[in-house]
């Protein structure tokens, strides 16, 4: 029943169709939309702005702000309508009209666009669509499947639309803690100090006057597409346990790890499943998605409590959890982005982060978002956030992309999100490479020996020790640096023409 929704009398006067909603939304207008990795978002109103746009054939464009990725609801349908888009995307129809220079794209730390917002360093947001489970009688949005920047773009817009999604099971409410960081100059210590505290409000104040419409809806999110763990991610989450494995003996870790973060996609959430086979148990979260992989480990009494900014779930996945959602309510929470990752919190908790890498350089400087330099993937996302503020931040990788034909480790970063004194530790199906102490021509070392595919590891010595012939404290050779990717673009294949894998070369001298 709609009253268990709309808990205000006043509330069902503003219910109105799509269509009405979307004739609000006028050119050079900026839209802050709900929305975090396809959970969360609105799912008809964007389709209703479009198809309007289409069938009136006028000038328009608007600036669209998310969370993070969000569904096709809005980044397909909207793509040709967008003039300016932030802070991160990852879908194809969106990331083409980005990289043919059509939309504007600005790819922020997904920590800082709380900040830019409420600063005034970005357009202010005339209207906030947002999804919403409930609307309760003193005024607060209930969010669904996630936060995000919600908060943010509800208490800057001028007008908030809400779009009340009857698909979202009403067991979502109370998982959600929303705190709203004071303004600079008026910061204090945010005083959260463990993963499992609470420190918000479960929902999101809004004057009533300022809720201009409210559109029914009834409609899922869009499943995740996560492929399942393969021979090279499960080694790579052995290597990945084993490490750990070793600093716990070594005394640098307590056997009860200190609290874990896993980026988004694929390949974090088959690495992560790698902990369901491990000695490791009591696992804390303190992440920004929680995937698959971690309702499998609370499920199986491995993990505690899981605090994270979205659920990004696979079909089958969704159904199961938000079916039985009264099983997880006590083990999880979800917080707006500017906490889920917050530099000061990430520090203060004293994360060990996994994230994904295109490439890596000998050096350690790792590309997280450019394609050959200079087409957008999707975008730097959290990954600076966690990494920059860890105790111990880990990229993993495949070592070799396109069917072999890319290497993941070159000799330089053809793009840098992750400078390497950002960058701790490095993991391949190869192996692992730790960093930690070493100077950048032991990094090097560290690097061509347990991570490159044998495939390329003699192309990787042979550049270095020319780098060496040359000096400097980071050897290259500048004419070569990018060579590499040249070879790709021209060949099809990183590989020099007649090279084979061999055994590594003998090492060597590198002071």
């Amino acid at each position: 029943m709609l009253s268990n929704r709309l808990r205000h009398k006043a509330l069902f006067n503003k219910i109105v169709t799509s269509k009405e909603a979307a004739s609000w939304i006028q050119n050079g207008m900026t839209i802050g939309f709900s929305g975090f990795t396809s959970s969360g978002d609105p799912k008809r109103l964007p389709i209703a702005i479009a198809e309007r746009a289409h069938k009136e054939g006028k000038p328009f464009k608007i600036n669209v702000y998310t969370g993070a990725s969000v569904s096709p609801h809005i980044d397909s349908v909207l793509a040709e309508y967008m003039n300016l888009r932030l802070p991160f995307q990852s879908n194809d129809t969106l990331r083409k009209e980005i990289n043919q220079g059509h939309i504007r794209y600005i790819d922020q730390h997904l920590s800082e666009t709380g900040d830019a917002l409420n600063t005034h360093a970005i357009p202010q947001v005339d209207i906030a669509v947002v999804e919403a489970l409930a609307i309760t009688e003193d005024g607060n949005i209930i969010p669904t499947t996630s936060c995000g920047n919600t908060h943010n773009y509800i208490k800057n817009a001028k007008e908030v639309i809400v779009e009340l999604n009857l698909a979202q099971p009403l067991s979502l409410e109370g998982v959600h803690d929303i705190y709203d960081i004071p303004a600079f100059g008026r910061r204090q210590a945010i005083p959260l100090t463990s993963v499992d505290q609470r420190i918000g409000c479960t929902g999101i104040p809004v004057e009533f006057d300022r809720i201009k419409g409210i559109v029914v809806t009834n409609v899922p999110d869009t499943p995740k597409k996560l492929i399942e763990p393969d021979k090279e991610t499960i080694i790579i989450a052995d290597h990945l346990l084993n490490f750990l494995q070793e600093e716990v003996k070594a005394g640098r870790l307590s056997k009860k790890l200190p609290p874990l973060q896993s980026g988004v996609g694929s390949v974090a959430n088959a690495v992560f499943y790698g902990f369901l086979r491990s000695e490791f148990s009591d696992l804390q979260l303190y992440s920004e998605v929680l995937q698959d992989s971690v309702f499998d480990l609370i499920d199986e009494g491995k993990v505690r409590f899981a605090s994270g900014g979205a659920l990004t779930l696979s079909e089958a996945k969704m159904n199961r959890v938000l079916q039985n959602f009264e099983k997880y309510r006590e083990k999880i929470v979800l917080r707006p982005q500017d906490m889920s990752n917050n530099p000061e919190i990430i520090r203060r908790l004293g994360l060990i982060t996994i994230n994904t890498a295109l490439e890596v350089d000998i050096y350690g400087n790792v590309n997280s978002t450019h394609v050959m330099g200079s087409k957008m993937m999707n975008g730097i996302g959290g990954s600076g956030d966690f990494t920059r503020n860890a105790r111990i931040s880990i990229f993993v990788t495949k070592s070799t992309a396109k069917n072999g034909c890319i290497s993941s480790i070159v000799p330089f970063a053809s793009h840098i999100d992750h400078t390497a004194h950002d960058t701790m530790v490095i993991i391949t199906e190869q192996g692992v490479a730790d960093l930690r102490g070493l100077s950048p021509r032991e990094r090097a070392e560290e690097i061509m020996k347990n991570c490159a595919h044998p495939s390329y590891r003699n192309q990787l010595y042979d550049y270095f020790h020319e780098a060496l012939q040359r000096g400097g404290y980071t050897p290259h050779v500048i004419e070569k640096a990018f060579s590499w990717h040249t070879r790709f673009l021209e060949s099809g294949t990183m590989l020099e023409p007649m090279i084979k894998a061999e055994k590594p070369k003998a090492k060597m001298s590198v002071h």
